[in-house]
Formats: C-alpha cells, structure tokens, sequence
C-alpha cells in the first residue's frame, strides 16, 4: 500500500524529532520528449540529461503509530500554543515550499493571461489555492549535473530481470485489457507495457509532486518561461474539464504524470478514457486509461502492429560500415545480398525498408531497425530509451537477451570531451556543424570519414580511442 507523506504526518514527525528525509530515486527515463521536429540521433550516444530531466521520487511509506510510539512522553500530552503552526511551517520549507510576495506577483499577472486563454476564474482559484513557490523545483531544474552513462549499464537496469519479470507479471495481471487496447488501437500491447515499465516501474514510481506548484514556479523563475507556461494552461485545462482534481494531479517534479508520464499538453492531445468512466484518469492505481493513451499517443504516430522496433543482426567480415546509420534506409533484398543475417543466422525479416545501427561501434550488438523504433522515437529520441523498450518488450513477451556482447572495457565520453571531439573533428576537416556535445547524425558521419581517412572501420563509433587519435594528429 502506498502512503503520501503530508504536512500532517511531517508535523508529527518532527514533533516527534525524527528526521524522514530519504535519498531521491531517479528514473530510468534518459532524456524527455522533444517536439517532433527534433533531431534524431543514429547512434545510441551517451545517456544525458540536460534540460527537463524527469526525476521521480515515489511516496515514502510512513507509519503514524510507529511514529506516534516514539516521541518522547513530554510531548504526548496536547502541543504547546503554535507548536503545530511552526513545525508546518518547518516542514514546507523542508519541502522547499516557501511564501514569496513576488511569486503571488506573478501568479495575479498570469491569472489575467489564463482568463484570456479561456480558463474560468474558478479553476484559477482551485488550482492555485495552497500553491507556494517550490524552491525544490528549481534547484533541480538549474543544477542537473551533466553525466554520461554507457548503454550497457543503462540497459542491465532498464531491462533487468526484475524488470522482465515485473513486466510479465503485469501483462497476466491485465492481460484482458491489454488485448483490447491492442485490438482498438493497432499497437502492440507489449511496447506499452514496455514503456509502462521505463517510465514509472510499472506505476510504483509515478511521482509526488504537485504539477500546478511546480510549472508555476518554472514558469515564474523565467528560464524557460514559455514552455512551462504552455503547461500550465494545459494543465489548468485538463482540471477544467473535471479529469481530476488539482491536489491529485501529481507528477514528476518537471511535469510528466501519470503510469506512462505524459507532459499535459501530450495529454491533452492524446489522453483515453478507455473504462468509459467520464474521467481520462492516468494517475489512479488503474493504469488503464494510462496505458491506452500511451497506445493512442504511439498510434497517432504511425504505429505498425506486427512489425518489430528491431532486431538483432550479424554482419559478415567485409561488410561496408558506410552503409550503417539511420540515415541509410533498404529493403530486406538489399541487406540479405550484403551477408546480412540475424544473429541466430536466420533470414532477416522483410518488414520494409531498414536502417542498421551500431549503438558501441563494430565490436558490440548490431541492431537492424525499423520504422518502429522511429516510432518510439517520438516518445523519447534517446536511442538508449528506445532500445531499452524495444527490447524489454521482446524479454516480456519470451525473446531472449542480445547475443553479441558489449565493449564493456570502454570508457563512454564525458560531455567535455564529446565537444572536443566535435571541434578536433571540425578542425581536422571534418565538419560536424555544431560543438554541442551531442553525438547525432552529423558527428557520427564525422567520425565515420575520419575513420576512412586514417585506415579504420569506419563504424561512426565515438569513442575514447578515436578522441585520443585526434588528440594525436
């Protein structure tokens, strides 16, 4: 059973003098989704975080009577006058609430801008009653440290065996719901589970915090005004049409709510009421309305039902690494007349024209994708993320682990050193349009003509031994 840890359990505890500050747990989640005109990367780079990081931390269980058993006699009698007043106080600045007269400023500016975009005075008030600046918020959004994580540590979490075995349980648990969500939307059941899985461990990591204090404190700190802004009215609209009441919509601290994790906005344009009970309800225990949005948001992209995200490949000695990337797209003739197997050695499947990646290079797991993976893409453009769902999905449903191994003696590049590479690259006459430390299509063609240039695989693969190289020229 879950708990919410509120001000009035806070209250006691203090009260009580024990200190219930845990260590945040973070998700899986690598990056957030991105508008649909982002960018791609073709190679599974690094797992960073910059910008809107989804952090979630879970509700701490907290027993009221184990509490209550151990305060100290002196104090089990009634509070001293003001007691409770301060310790609550107390306790929303250790939450990072605090009252700010300049945030209560800006909330009466935005309340005239909401009216006009159609939200009545009475959701305004609903929704903002009890709301303090959460100081909390934007420490997390102006200190997320940049680290890098190689796909192969990402993976032994994301699709580990509790993970697998989580996820099959879940799929026998709503087994009959899955099948008709499947049914009515044309995608497959075991890519929502998947993702279910990814961003809130199968909804015991949905997120505690208060989406409306949150965006209005982004939205007010200014950094990126108009976007929180956006999903402030969007929210405020999702409370308007009676889909939930503002203290339950709860989230991560950056937004995303919900089993699935949906950005209001995505919700609004894609949000199921799949029980028919009135209410597009993706924060209740019940993740069915979660779990059928997720399938709509991916139908609406494209979806193929049948068609794999991908599949695991062997390529023969001799093969020309040049045709490797997401940019280069051929049918299933194409690549069986290159050698190209499965990695079992089977036929590789003809389910329309395919990209190979090589997310570590020559010497790790060959991957042969589809127009599914793109498609999981619009969820999140991580490449990271989309083979971390693609392949759980394939472990729920009985497939088995990748067979290559990876190069799990590599060091993946630190952001300081990805945009050292990107200037030694562009000096060396390699252009990669752009020193961001984001290894995307450009970069990785850079690496690749480098490769060419000095005898090696041309694999596009950006590592510690190509920087060193050009570190050397």
């Amino acid at each position: 059973m879950r708990h919410t840890l509120t001000i009035s359990t806070l209250t006691l505890a203090l009260w009580a003098g024990m200190a219930l500050a845990a260590p945040p747990r973070v998700s899986l989640v690598p990056i957030p989704r991105p508008g649909p005109d982002a960018v791609i990367p073709a190679q599974a780079r690094p797992v960073a975080e910059p910008e809107v990081t989804r952090a979630v931390e879970p509700d701490e269980p907290v027993s009221l009577l184990a509490v209550a058993s151990s305060m100290r006699p002196e104090y089990r009698g009634t509070p001293p006058e003001g007691f409770v007043e301060e310790t609550e106080r107390m306790a929303a600045e250790r939450m990072g609430r605090v009252e700010d007269p300049e945030f209560r400023r800006w909330i009466d500016g935005f309340f005239a801008r909401a009216r006009a975009q159609g939200i009545t005075q009475g959701t305004l008030e609903a929704a903002f009653t009890g709301v303090q600046l959460n100081t909390r918020v934007l420490e997390r959004d102006a200190n997320q440290s940049e680290f890098s994580r190689a796909l192969w540590d990402y993976l032994d979490s994301a699709v580990s065996s509790e993970r697998v075995s989580n996820g099959r349980a879940a799929y026998e648990e709503y087994a009959d719901e899955l099948a008709e969500i499947e049914a009515r939307y044309d995608v497959d059941a075991r890519v929502v589970v998947a993702i279910w899985g990814l961003e809130s461990a199968y909804g015991a990591m949905r997120g505690s915090t208060d989406i409306i204090e949150a965006m209005a404190s982004l939205a007010y700190e200014g950094r990126r005004r108009d976007f929180f802004e956006d999903q402030l009215i969007a929210a405020l609209r999702i409370l308007q049409s009676g889909d939930v009441r503002p203290r339950n919509m709860r989230g991560s601290w950056a937004g995303a709510m919900g089993h699935t994790q949906f950005m209001p906005t995505s919700y609004l344009d894609h949000a199921q009421d799949f029980n028919g009970d009135g209410r597009r309800d993706i924060w209740s225990d019940n993740p069915v309305d979660a779990l059928a949005s997720t399938a709509a948001y991916l139908a609406h992209f494209g979806w193929e039902r049948g068609q794999p995200w991908g599949v695991e490949i062997r390529l023969p000695d001799g093969f020309d690494y040049s045709l490797t990337g997401e940019r280069t797209r051929r049918n299933a003739a194409f690549w069986r007349d290159r050698g190209v197997t499965l990695a079992d050695g089977g036929e590789v499947p003809d389910h329309g024209d395919a990209s190979i990646l090589l997310p570590a290079g020559s010497h790790g797991v060959a991957l042969m994708i589809f127009d599914n993976f793109r498609v999981i893409e619009r969820y999140n453009p991580a490449d990271a993320y989309v083979i971390a769902v693609g392949h759980l999905g394939d472990r729920i449903m009985g497939g088995p682990r990748f067979r290559a191994e990876w190069p799990r003696g590599d060091r993946v590049l630190s952001g300081d050193e990805r945009r050292e590479l990107q200037r030694l690259l562009t000096a060396a006459g390699f252009a990669t349009y752009g020193v961001d430390g984001i290894i995307g299509p450009n970069t990785i063609d850079a690496v690749r003509r480098y490769q060419q240039s000095i005898g090696d695989t041309p694999d596009g693969y950006a590592s510690l031994r190509v920087l060193e190289q050009l570190r050397g020229s």
